[in-house]
């Protein structure tokens, strides 16, 4: 083999070292940042299809219904603990410690953020609360085993725009 094909098979080598590099990195970053929806009944029991449960550590949102009794506030802090459930009885604590959004309460579908600290408790980093009764995401629908239909509205709603 003469000099040039030696410089050749260098290059080649160099830039597909570089490429897997650069996508390695890439993939390494985009899975740290995604963030996998969850139900209280996978959280518990596994993925319905796959049996896979959140590894402790993990960053994942969990939706569900807030369990009617279940808040408990310290006086003296921010910090709130509640339980959000589905329909199938599963049942995850989740701790937050900054405001509440406006339209939390109890009996209400909330979807929460955060990272599973251990198993059926959620650190949250961030709590949202559905803005009305009518709309549902479609996940948490599923997760509540109510079906997710379209808005309709009424002539008088329709007569105003």
């Amino acid at each position: 083999m003469n000099a040039r094909r030696k410089k050749r098979l260098a290059l080649a080598t160099a830039l597909i070292g570089g490429v897997a590099a650069i996508a390695s990195l890439l993939l390494y970053a985009l899975n740290s940042n995604l963030n996998l929806f969850y139900t209280p009944t996978e959280i518990v029991q596994g993925k319905k299809d796959t049996g896979v449960k959140p590894k402790v550590g993990q960053r994942i949102r969990v939706g569900g219904m807030v369990t009617v009794g279940s808040m408990i506030r310290d006086p003296n802090s921010l910090h709130v603990e509640f339980a959000v459930h589905d329909s199938l009885g599963g049942e995850v604590i989740v701790t937050y410690d900054d405001l509440l959004p406006d339209l939390f309460r109890e009996g209400q579908g909330i979807v929460a953020q955060g990272v599973l600290i251990e198993n059926g408790k959620l650190e949250a980093t961030e709590v949202l609360a559905k803005h009305d009764e009518n709309y549902m995401p479609p996940e948490v629908a599923e997760a509540m085993g109510q079906t997710h239909e379209k808005l309709e509205y009424g002539s008088e709603q329709k007569a105003s725009y």
